[in-house]
């Protein structure tokens, strides 16, 4: 643990972070004895080293297993600093889940410990701001706006919408937009929410607009909470206060990063360039929409600009029909390896469209219509960069790619993407002069965390690690079978056939929930296809990722069965809490390597291999070897859980790299299980 100094020279002098800190997490501290909780050691050692590197500034690497009980490890002590030296700490997650715990549970608790101890008292009254995306606002100036202009915009069932964004509008308290229910279409939400030019200090008030009144919780609050991809966002935008202040988005800031796994490949699409085909329709029809013959250049345009921008939607039909007919064909993803798609006549039109505009605001005097005009002007001019960069495919430290993300009706899309974000995270987080915690139960690959910190341009950066408090041995056991056909495509049907037999037995030899990690969506549909019918006839609740709701409702509905099926890919591998019997097993249908054909993975394998290393040994091991850990890590989520992990994959017996895996198993003893034997050697453990 890491040496403290004494807190006290003289009464009078004020205790150090670390100090107060160790005062409250020590076993006779005020965790303990004002709030009741258990003393956790290794949670004290994180609390300690965190507040050291808040109070010098100090950027650190922690990784903390599960039940440590982290959140409070870093809220105590960044609570106490933002609040003694009056500035802010970011508190970023990857997930919403994790950011719901927080302020709903772990804050709640903080509050709570600073007001029943007296010697806290001070920070008792800390204020806590969550933000997001500005396009999640309603902006009641836009609305207004809107409201105004709703014939020549909408037709009658915008109207309608609008009617119920203007009821809602006085009932809600936060204006964001999960609230609406039914939810609102694009379209109309488009003209209200606060992504806009004219959503702005100068049009809008904390009174009149709800992301004006977000900004100003903002200002005043001492720790603010977000996501990976919205703080990269707003660095990439350069949203930073200042490139001479020390703090990472705000002037004197310092932060957090949890589930701090995930940050390389959120920074990677954050810091790349995206244009999709319904993007483009949508931006367009805001300024002329042919079919109902309404939008902004209607209104402050000239007599020809409408028929540019019909002109301009027919051309973006066709070029995207065009990218998908004569590149992507049947596939759903392809990567672009040299400026070898023909120049389009897409990109003058676009250029054309944005002079037009912006003479259409020059005609306006200031005010919201010309701001909005404005806005669509720069969308247009980035949409014009964004295929320019993604089709002359120049910079060769970026991968560039093609794919149809639609899941109702086609979505082309062209992006493109850093291949190493090292340099971009250093950047950002550990060469400023401020402290940057980056932290989760899973940043090594085993004990050593040096491929996660090379990821992150952390190399030579301080870095701690705990392990859990659970006692895995007494509640875990694990099976791993040793028959399992390997993946191929030439084994595929023998594959599902033997993956839908063991899963369905396995499932149905415990009574409380399973939770059955694919990763492949394909072999997950074909499985579900096999067990589905036979699961209902025995009474167990399936669910099923991708069909039956979003991850937090499958999540919930799985919870509250108590015995139910859940099957999940690449979302449900990591930040699914789901403490209790209703999740008594986790099936790992295969080791999760990431598929090779990827371009991103490409890329960077190909990267990896031009600098002399090893791509499998380098990239694609160490990753899989982390989220094998967070698969592992849903089962147990609290001191009493209790269950069976059972791995469907035989490489991990039969391969030489099986062992990477077999060596960051939470318990050291498994029973390898056999389809032949599986009557009289599974066994699975549950709670009683």
């Amino acid at each position: 643990m890491i040496a403290v100094k004494e807190a006290f020279e003289n009464e009078e002098k004020t205790p150090s972070l670390p100090a107060r800190t160790e005062e409250i997490f020590r076993p006779d501290g005020w965790l303990c004895t004002v709030l009741g909780l258990e003393h956790r050691p290794q949670q004290e050692q994180m609390a300690i080293g965190t507040a050291q590197a808040f109070a010098t500034n100090t950027p650190l690497l922690f990784e903390a297993g599960t039940g440590v009980g982290k959140s409070l490890a870093y809220l105590i002590p960044a609570i106490m600093q933002a609040v003694e030296a009056d500035r802010q700490c970011i508190v970023s997650t990857h997930t919403i889940s994790l950011q719901e715990q927080i302020q709903k549970k772990d804050l709640v608790l903080c509050r709570e410990l600073f007001r029943k101890a007296p010697q806290l008292a001070k920070f008792k009254d800390f204020k806590t701001a969550l933000l997001v995306g500005r396009g999640n606002y309603l902006c009641g100036t836009r609305l207004a706006r809107a409201i105004a202009g709703g014939a020549e915009l909408f037709p009658i069932s915008g109207e309608e919408d609008l009617e119920r964004v203007c009821h809602w509008a006085g009932e809600t308290k936060t204006g964001l937009l999960h609230e609406l229910n039914p939810s609102l279409s694009p379209e109309v939400w488009d003209w209200v929410n606060a992504d806009s030019a004219a959503c702005n200090p100068r049009n809008c008030s904390p009174q009149t607009c709800f992301f004006q009144k977000a900004r100003a919780r903002v200002r005043q609050a001492q720790i603010i909470i977000l996501n990976h991809s919205l703080l990269f966002s707003l660095l990439n935008a350069g949203g930073r206060a200042g490139a001479n202040s020390p703090g990472i988005l705000f002037a004197d800031d310092f932060a957090v990063l949890d589930e701090a796994q995930t940050l390389p490949g959120v920074a990677s699409e954050q810091f790349g360039w995206h244009i999709s085909e319904v993007a483009v329709d949508r931006l367009l029809k805001k300024l002329f929409n042919p079919r109902r013959k309404k939008g902004l250049l209607q209104i402050f345009g000239r007599r020809d600009d409408c028929a540019t921008v019909e002109k301009t939607i027919a051309l973006a039909k066709t070029f995207f029909d065009q990218l998908q007919r004569n590149h992507l064909g049947d596939k759903k993803v392809i990567r672009i390896r040299e400026p070898s798609l023909k120049p389009n006549s897409l990109n003058p039109n676009l250029k054309d469209l944005a002079r037009r505009t912006a003479i259409a605001a020059d005609k306006l005097e200031e005010g919201s219509q010309r701001d909005d005009l404005l806005d669509l002007r720069d969308r247009l001019n980035s949409c014009h960069r964004a295929l320019e960069v993604c089709l002359m495919a120049e910079e060769d430290d970026h991968v560039y790619w093609m794919e149809d993300r639609g899941k109702r009706r086609r979505n082309v899309s062209l992006r493109a993407a850093p291949i190493n974000v090292e340099e971009v995270l250093r950047k950002h987080l550990f060469a400023r002069r401020t402290s940057a915690l980056l932290t989760s139960a899973t940043l090594a690959e085993g004990t050593d965390m040096g491929s996660f910190m090379d990821k992150v341009g952390a190399t030579g950066q301080p870095a701690e690690r705990v392990t859990s408090s659970f006692d895995y041995e007494e509640n875990m056991r694990i099976y791993i079978v040793a028959d399992a056909p390997p993946p191929s495509r030439e084994n595929a049907r023998l594959d599902i056939d033997y993956l839908a037999d063991m899963i369905e037995y396995c499932a149905l030899r415990v009574r409380g929930g399973t939770l059955v990690l694919f990763t492949s969506h394909a072999d997950m549909r074909r499985v579900a296809g096999k067990v589905e019918e036979s699961l209902a006839n025995h009474k167990r609740p399936f669910f099923l990722h991708g069909r039956d709701g979003s991850r937090a409702e499958l999540a919930r509905c799985f919870h509250e069965a108590g015995n139910g099926v859940l099957f999940g890919t690449d979302s449900f591998w990591a930040g699914v809490d789901i403490p209790g019997p209703s999740l008594s097993q986790v099936i790992l249908t295969r080791l999760p390597f990431e598929n090779p054909t990827h371009p991103v993975v490409e890329a960077k394998c190909e990267w990896v291999q031009s600098l002399g290393g090893n791509p499998f040994r380098d990239i694609t091991l160490p990753e899989a070897v982390i989220k094998f850990r967070q698969g592992i890590g849903r089962l147990i989520r609290k001191k009493s859980d209790k269950g069976t992990v059972t791995l469907l994959d035989s490489r991990l017996l039969k391969k030489e790299y099986g062992r990477r895996f077999l060596a960051v198993l939470p318990r050291t003893n498994y029973i390898t299980l056999r389809r032949s034997d599986r009557n009289s050697v599974f066994r699975p453990l549950e709670a009683d």
